[in-house]
């Protein structure tokens, strides 16, 4: 069994400079949460270790890729940290480039009797396999001597015995090699298959670790077959667990909400998430002693190590990931929250007005994309020919139900009217809305509920004494007083607020 111990540990052949890991995705549509997982490993290792990140864009699939998913797949790295500009980060390279030398690779493989050309279609290997009731291949062109040719494909001569790969994560990995079909190194028309490529590639770029999502585990066997007849020490090898959604199924670009550019989009900020991803399958440091797995990258950087990584599918909980995000907001530093909250603002919205109102929102925010709609209501048109308020009817139903609901409105109103020369700010406000609740016998909770409707249109929104102070002693009385319109007879004040 391999030392799980040995996540430092590199094989022969390493250049200088420390290890190499390379991350290696396919530019065929938005980047994958399970891909940024694997990237940020890779990252955190190859920083810690004081060695290489290496990108390889694996582009080799002409039908699929266009160039706009490549540069989203830099840009999507950029945002969670994985700059181009660290000493750590080598690339993009593209696999395309390198065509040449995996026909190379295996003509060479070919010349020294490790692999053998194959003139059976793929219909043939269906009706032999049927016909002998076996499944794939039986390698039946293995001693026919067969040559190049147009139509046939080049399959590598897999060898008797056992294949054991050892694993960071999972330890010794056995494979009887007696299941394993001679595979193809080259196409009916000459073009290399991806296994040969990827492998081809890593040991030009003396990857040393290949650290990847564990369903790529039943490749690795065959990789580490190429590896070696092609005279090289595989490198170390590390299958973290695959993501799983709420059904314990694996994340599917088809079901599931998978894209990391959707989450930056909708207002995750990038901390969090780089945060989240790096739990799912791994545990900070001291998370349980302390209850939280909020951790910054610096600390997680210093911490991941591979021997740690659980063997189970990670669950990607978006309930929990929000939760993560929620955090973060909180925490930002007041400045930085209202410059990143003020670009989810439309651009006539007044900057200054938004940082008043800002340090009140900030706990109660989810995602930044939330910022607009809770705090709208500031920004509706003011003054006497303003629009009336855009009233959430299920909550004004709601608000105005209690037979003394309109008649504590116009005493709030008021109250309000005669507070004169004193402050308009959120304690005097709320001082004297309390002084009027002991007449109603209600808690301030009831009492906040038509006010907060007549003023924001909503039943819920920030604090509701600061939105008065913010939005000013004229505008708030307004939209008092259109509420109190709306409501006629019933809003007639009682004294209370004299």
């Amino acid at each position: 069994m391999t030392d799980r111990n040995a996540s430092s540990a590199v094989p022969n052949g390493q250049r200088e400079g420390g290890p190499r890991f390379r991350f290696a995705p396919s530019p065929t549509g938005f980047f994958h949460v399970g891909g940024a997982r694997t990237a940020l490993m890779n990252w955190a290792l190859a920083r810690r270790l004081g060695g290489t990140f290496v990108l390889r864009i694996e582009d080799t699939d002409e039908a699929r890729n266009k160039p706009e998913w490549t540069q989203g797949i830099i840009d999507a790295l950029a945002w969670i940290g994985i700059a181009a500009d660290d000493e750590h980060f080598e690339g993009p390279h593209f696999q395309s480039a390198h065509a040449e030398a995996h026909v190379a690779a295996a003509h060479r493989l070919y010349e020294q009797g490790d692999a053998y050309y194959c003139d059976l279609s793929g219909q043939d290997v269906q009706d032999r396999a049927a016909e002998l009731g076996i499944t794939g291949y039986d390698g039946y062109s293995r001693d026919r001597g067969l040559g190049p040719a147009p139509g046939r494909v080049l399959r590598f001569r897999v060898p008797e015995g056992t294949t054991v790969v050892d694993d960071l994560v999972r330890g010794a990995v056995s494979f009887e090699n007696s299941t394993i079909e001679d595979f193809v190194l080259l196409r009916g028309n000459g073009a290399p298959v991806f296994l040969l490529a990827n492998v081809v590639d890593d040991i030009e770029m003396a990857i040393t670790h290949v650290v990847r999502a564990e369903e790529h585990l039943p490749n690795t066997p065959k990789q580490q077959m190429l590896w070696r007849a092609l005279g090289h020490e595989p490198p170390a090898w590390a299958h973290v667990p695959v993501l799983v959604n709420e059904q314990r199924k694996k994340l599917s670009k088809r079901r599931d909400k998978v894209a990391l550019e959707q989450y930056r989009d909708e207002g995750y900020l990038a901390e969090a998430m780089v945060n989240y991803l790096m739990t799912l399958g791994w545990t900070p440091p001291g998370a349980e002693e302390a209850g939280s797995e909020i951790a910054g990258w610096p600390e997680i950087e210093a911490a991941f190590a591979l021997e740690d990584v659980n063997l189970s599918p990670a669950f990607f909980d978006v309930k929990k990931l929000t939760a993560f995000n929620k955090q973060y907001i909180k925490n930002m530093p007041p400045d930085e929250f209202v410059a990143a909250a003020s670009v989810e603002l439309p651009a006539d919205w007044d900057r200054a007005r938004f940082a008043e109102i800002a340090p009140h929102i900030q706990e109660r925010l989810e995602t930044l994309k939330d910022v607009p709609a809770t705090v709208d209501f500031l920004f509706w048109p003011a003054g006497a020919d303003a629009e009336p308020v855009d009233y959430d009817e299920a909550s004004w139903d709601k608000a105005t139900k209690p037979e003394w609901s309109g008649a504590f409105l116009a005493d709030v109103i008021g109250a309000y009217e005669a507070l004169g020369e004193h402050p308009w700010d959120a304690a005097t406000l709320k001082a004297t809305m309390e002084d009027l609740m002991g007449r109603y016998e209600i808690k301030l909770g009831k009492a906040q509920a038509l006010p907060r409707v007549a003023v924001t249109g909503r039943a819920v929104g920030p604090p509701l004494f600061e939105s008065f102070e913010v939005l000013g002693r004229d505008e708030t009385l307004r939209r008092l007083h259109v509420a109190a319109d709306r409501l006629g007879s019933s809003a007639q004040p009682t004294g209370a607020g004299g």
